[in-house]
């Protein structure tokens, strides 16, 4: 906060202060660079870029380079703009300023490749999505009568596993993850969710097989840091158990359908 003494009354100016991790490009070293911004209420982080993006001075009053980020919904849907900020990835549009301790700190999250300040590149989730299957697949568009029925509990469950928005704060967290020693919790979430279906479920053995490999769901260390840091509440610890229970099952009698 700056003060400004004035013949007439004192005129108090809050400001807030912002460091970010950047990074020119994929094969430029990180560096540090401070800002300062007026604040207003309920600013989130988006906003806090968007200003700093408009006039990019950095807080020692220098000429810099615009910050460079990712955003869409902001309505916490897409899951595009997650950053590290203060030490946890989570999503920057519903970051209200008010709730951080300053000066607030933003880094690209660490465990995806860093593209240029806080941009990482995401598609290891989207190819771990491929390669468990998961999506139904369709055999036309003509009319086959209501579908098959199914609990409300199961029903329930599966809505909780639909939530996700791809945004990685549970691969950020887990101790485990990484591209090619663990496949992570939202691709096991993924599989529970359409395992569960019953149209699903014809494919079921190929999803299982997606998450059996040297990087699968063994190498979990049920750390449940993801339960913890989704920002969904999706029940990440549950899918994990309920598809390694799967996998075993799977293992050791899949060969008697051969």
């Amino acid at each position: 906060m700056t003060v400004q003494t004035t013949s007439s009354k004192t005129v108090s100016t809050k400001t807030v202060e912002i460091h970010i991790r950047r990074r020119a490009n994929p094969d430029s070293p990180q560096y540090w660079e401070q800002f300062e911004i007026p604040y207003r209420p309920n600013l989130n982080i988006i906003s806090c870029l968007m200003e700093i993006q408009k006039n990019p001075i950095n807080k020692a009053g220098n000429a810099t380079t615009p910050p460079v980020w990712q955003m869409n919904c902001l309505e916490q849907v897409c899951g595009i703009c997650t950053m590290v900020i203060n030490g946890r990835a989570r999503q920057s549009c519903s970051a209200l300023v008010d709730n951080f301790e300053q000066p607030i700190k933003l880094e690209p999250m660490a465990k995806f490749p860093n593209i240029r300040d806080l941009v990482v590149d995401r598609s290891p989730m989207f190819d771990h999505l491929q390669r468990v299957h998961a999506w139904i697949e369709l055999d036309g568009t003509h009319d086959l009568g209501p579908g098959p029925r199914m609990a409300q509990s199961e029903v329930q469950e599966r809505y909780a596993y639909s939530r996700c928005m791809t945004c990685g704060c549970c691969l950020e967290a887990c101790p485990q993850y990484d591209e090619d020693h663990y496949i992570g919790p939202q691709a096991i979430a993924q599989v529970r969710l359409f395992n569960m279906h019953p149209t699903g479920k014809m494919t079921r053995d190929e999803r299982l097989e997606g998450i059996m490999g040297d990087d699968g769901i063994t190498n979990c260390g049920n750390a449940q840091n993801c339960i913890k840091a989704c920002p969904m509440g999706i029940p990440l610890t549950r899918a994990i158990y309920e598809e390694n229970r799967e996998t075993v099952v799977h293992g050791l009698f899949g060969w008697l359908k051969d």
